[in-house]
């Protein structure tokens, strides 16, 4: 098998837990509890210099920096951090301009494969890790970031492990965003509307309180499958019940198939939850913003997304007095372990090989990230980033849910790593496809849906 077209192996998979465990920090991080000051350690803290004086700014010369980004939504703390370091940096830089071209996910996706068709890249962008950086990485489009890191100490700043993803052939190409866990999220006043007492632990009950709640008129739960890897998240957490950690690596290592019974079984279950009317009408033309900005807005009772979201969710109307709570993914027919997570490394800023400014930008790439844990931090948006955080979350006013996000971290035992970041891209998009498919015909034999992906898979080897 190729080299592109591999998953990710026990290994990597290993660092990332570790990585997650680590995101809690040590006995006195993140939990609430400590007599620590609400300010971020000091090494992300500080406000960060520039890494270097660039040649640029001796001479006086004009340089716009394009910066493509998946920060769109005005009201997440995300918005707000990247507006504040941008103008932040371009104070003190007056001759460097950022030019923002911000973008839902998968409208960014798109754009940056047809900018890398005809070598247009901006001078930085989104990539998401192993296998949707493969193809980028082996067209050569990205300039090594591994001088740079070690600048200022930014490397210093990250989890252990967490670049590993995004490194390949000893070169580091992106750094992360984030590093999260997939959670389920509710609105505690419309399951008391609908008389629902406690967040289901098993599938069953799950489906059981969407039947309940979609009787009261309440939709149970928001997703913007326009960008279809949310449902395909979803749909990961349920196989994760049905097989266990390592479908993926034991369909590549001929271990097993698409046409597995706990695969059929998966893709089952999420048909029952489509069939019982889970989702909002059109649920395949709300994008991401869209599909989750229902929950912000108090518009359904669930959401199912990586904990990155806990920021806007965090500062959301819904989120007043408490009202929003935090629970494990549940148990499929009995199977599965809740301390199993769906894990996912962030999406990571990379830089244009060919940017007509690669110094300025590595120069200002290396500001924004020192200084991206310190003003999320602030803005209570700092729950599941790929850099430490050891402030004391409660004391700086997050939220009991937030602080439950951060404490779920704890209970992680392993998981999976989502189908697109994992797989060959032409074998992700079939999948992707598949799926979304599943929300508007549910009634699909499961066998063709596993036979689709075999030939996918066997077509892309």
């Amino acid at each position: 098998m190729k080299n592109g077209k591999k998953v990710l192996g026990v290994v990597t998979v290993a660092g990332l837990l570790a990585a997650s465990l680590s995101a809690c920090g040590s006995s006195n991080e993140n939990d609430g509890n400590s007599a620590a000051s609400p300010e971020p350690s000091a090494s992300a803290s500080a406000s960060a210099p520039a890494s270097s004086p660039a040649a640029s700014e001796s001479s006086g010369e004009k340089v716009t920096i394009t910066f493509q980004n998946i920060y769109p939504d005005s009201s997440d703390p995300k918005y707000q951090m990247l507006h504040k370091i941008v103008s932040d940096y371009e104070a003190a830089h007056p001759n460097v301009k950022i030019e923002l071209d911000s973008l839902n996910t998968d409208q960014q996706k798109l754009k940056l494969k047809t900018q890398a068709a005809s070598k247009e890249v901006p001078d930085i962008t989104i990539v998401n890790p192993k296998a949707q950086m493969q193809p980028f990485v082996d067209a050569d489009l990205f300039a090594p970031l591994n001088d740079m890191v070690k600048q200022n100490g930014l490397a210093d700043t990250f989890q252990t492990g967490i670049l590993d993803p995004y490194t390949f052939n000893g070169n580091l190409y992106a750094l992360p965003d984030g590093n999260n866990i997939g959670v389920l999220y509710y609105n505690k006043s419309l399951f008391q509307q609908a008389g629902i007492a406690n967040p289901p632990t098993t599938f069953e009950e799950l489906v059981a309180d969407v039947k309940i709640l979609k009787e009261k008129g309440i939709t149970p739960l928001a997703i913007g499958e326009k960008d279809s890897w949310t449902g395909s998240f979803l749909f990961m957490n349920i196989l994760l019940r049905t097989y266990g950690p390592g479908f993926l690596q034991d369909v590549t290592d001929g271990k097993t198939t698409f046409e597995d019974p706990a695969f059929l079984e998966a893709v089952k279950a999420f048909e029952d939850l489509v069939k019982a009317g889970a989702f909002q009408d059109g649920a395949t033309s709300f994008d991401y913003n869209a599909g989750e900005n229902l929950f912000k807005t108090g518009k359904s009772a669930m959401y199912y997304m990586g904990s990155w979201a806990t920021g806007g969710i965090e500062t959301a109307e819904v989120s007043k007095d408490g009202n929003v709570g935090v629970f494990k993914f549940p148990t499929v027919g009995g199977k599965g372990d809740p301390d199993e997570y769906m894990l996912a490394p962030g999406s990571a800023f990379a830089v244009s090989k060919n940017s007509k400014h690669l110094n300025e930008t590595l120069d200002f790439l290396n500001y924004f990230m020192l200084n991206y844990p310190k003003e999320l931090f602030g803005l209570k948006g700092a729950v599941g980033l790929a850099q430490k955080v050891e402030g004391d979350f409660k004391a700086a006013g997050y939220s009991d849910m937030a602080v439950t996000v951060l404490d779920l971290f704890k209970t992680v035992k392993g998981g999976d790593l989502s189908f697109d970041n994992t797989m060959n891209p032409a074998t992700s998009q079939v999948h992707l496809s598949s799926i979304q498919n599943l929300f508007v015909t549910p009634d699909t034999d499961p066998a063709a849906v596993a036979k689709e992906h075999q030939q996918a898979y066997e077509d892309n080897k």
